[in-house]
């Protein structure tokens, strides 16, 4: 039998009502305690995708970290994407999406964390995170560099 404790909730094999759980069920779920907090960071959470194309259409250079929720590799990249928006320039947001979101298809974003970097509406550079891996603060800050961005 396999139990993983996840706060209070239990979820044990042998149960059936717990077998339809799914890894990325089951990393939502561990993953829904860090509430992100109003204000905490320079890091704008944007929720849907018409704030996105706002946000995109109101600044002239903007930073986008894509990333899920249930992703290890975006959870462990998110804290290193708040430290360097809280001390560079241009505005950084970021935006949970999950596979299928129709921003995934519209940005042809394979791999969680992605980052974008917008000009004037267009997406001028990409990072890509790396499967199994994710990105790291030095591929970030080497992207930043590259898109004239301290």
């Amino acid at each position: 039998m396999v139990l993983i404790d996840a706060g209070n909730k239990e979820y044990s094999q042998a149960s059936k009502v717990d077998r339809s759980m799914t890894l990325r069920n089951l990393m939502k779920s561990l993953l829904n305690g860090q509430k992100d907090t109003p204000g905490a960071d320079s890091c704008v959470l944007v929720q849907s995708p018409e704030e996105l194309e706002a946000a995109i259409r109101s600044r002239d250079r903007l930073m986008v970290l894509f990333y899920a929720s249930w992703c290890p590799f975006s959870q462990a990249f998110l804290p290193t994407y708040r430290k360097h928006a809280a001390a560079g320039e241009p505005c950084y947001v970021r935006i949970l999406v999950d596979e299928g979101d129709a921003l995934t298809e519209k940005y042809s974003i394979e791999v969680y964390p992605t980052v974008l970097f917008f000009e004037k509406g267009k997406v001028v550079q990409r990072l890509d995170g790396v499967y199994h891996r994710g990105l790291s603060k030095g591929e970030l800050e080497d992207f930043a560099s590259r898109c004239a961005v301290t």
